[in-house]
């Protein structure tokens, strides 16, 4: 199975990188020189690049396609994570209420950033939409743990329900947010609620990077652990898996990876959901396999996206949210017939 995993990893991290190439060229700026002639002044001489050339390609490409990497990895590592943990194929980063809570305080600066502009350091003007963001998934996902932990221990069944308590009740206060806004405000809380990827820069991308990789670490190699959880609890146990560090760890990693990505990209739904329910069709429930696998194809499936949205609607943008529903709606709707028919 290592083997097998191994040749399966190597596959899709090659297609990644293809596609990562290919996506350097999609767009409608026009390069001076040819595809293969601008690559490889890229990698060898950059120099010989015009300034306007080199800069769409090394301040507005790369990072915008290693954006789409992490936070396509991040999003499906998420999802596939709390699924395992809740045993149901509907858990996404949006169930637990993580990210409602970002949405909250993204409206709460749009709408009243005047007023808390005032009253912060001028260096943190810039980046307080991305920063109120990911206060606002760490303070969501601290309550819900909280209400969730009693003695030590995490109840799944009131982790869930109170998820859903608070997504009512931040959904609520948007849109109470969404009513009091001006014209200008609704617009841009309406085209940050959609995603997008086109804020991409090198700071977001060493953040990202810092914050995803950790993640990423502390979550990829817990595939034995979850195949042990699907058992149940106890008989996790019994096969030496400390459930509830696992639980936290979970939580909390996931939190970091939807909060930072939602605060830097909007919300993108739907990655969390596809990838490993297409993963879980291959190879059934095992998460030794999914796991790993869901961080490449949500970059495939993120990167795949942010490429059409460059191109369907040019010389303009379609939100990246718009397509990732398009595609993870029939996904969901596939998921839940063939829930029925197992009834």
């Amino acid at each position: 199975m290592t083997q097998k995993l191994s040749i399966y990893l190597f596959s899709l991290t090659l297609a990644l990188v293809l596609l990562a190439i290919l996506s350097l060229f999609l767009g409608v700026y026009q390069f001076e020189y040819g595809f293969m002639e601008t690559l490889k002044l890229l990698i060898l001489d950059h120099s010989q690049l015009s300034t306007t050339d080199l800069y769409v390609l090394k301040d507005i490409r790369i990072p915008r396609i290693i954006m789409a990497i992490l936070i396509g990895s991040g999003l499906a590592v998420s999802g596939t994570s709390l699924q395992g943990m809740f045993k149901n194929p509907l858990a996404s980063p949006d169930l637990i209420g993580i990210t409602s809570g970002a949405v909250l305080f993204a409206a709460v600066t749009i709408v009243l950033g005047s007023y808390i502009r005032a009253l912060i350091p001028e260096f943190l003007h810039y980046s307080l939409l991305s920063l109120m963001s990911f206060i606002g998934s760490i303070l969501t996902m601290s309550f819900v743990y909280k209400m969730s932990s009693t003695n030590g221990k995490t109840n799944i069944a009131v982790l869930l329900l109170s998820g859903v308590a608070i997504t009512a009740l931040t959904g609520a206060t948007t849109g109470l947010l969404t009513y009091l806004s001006t014209d200008e405000e609704l617009r841009n809380l309406t085209f940050w609620t959609l995603g997008s990827l086109a804020g991409s820069n090198w700071t977001k991308v060493a953040i990202l990077s810092i914050v995803i990789l950790i993640s990423l670490g502390a979550l990829i190699n817990k595939g034995k652990a979850l195949n042990a959880m699907m058992l149940g609890e106890k008989d996790a146990e019994h096969l030496g898996v400390n459930v509830e560090k696992l639980k936290k760890r979970i939580v909390l990693f996931t939190a970091l990876m939807v909060g930072t990505s939602v605060a830097f990209s909007g919300t993108i739904g739907f990655v969390g959901l596809i990838v490993p329910y297409i993963l879980r069709l291959l190879f059934k429930s095992n998460y030794y396999m999914i796991l790993p696998l869901s961080a490449l194809c949500g970059s495939i499936l993120l990167l795949v996206a942010d490429s059409l949205s460059r191109l369907l609607v040019a010389p303009s943008e379609l939100p990246i949210g718009i397509l990732t529903a398009i595609m993870g709606a029939p996904v969901f709707i596939a998921i839940l017939i063939r829930f029925k028919k197992s009834l």
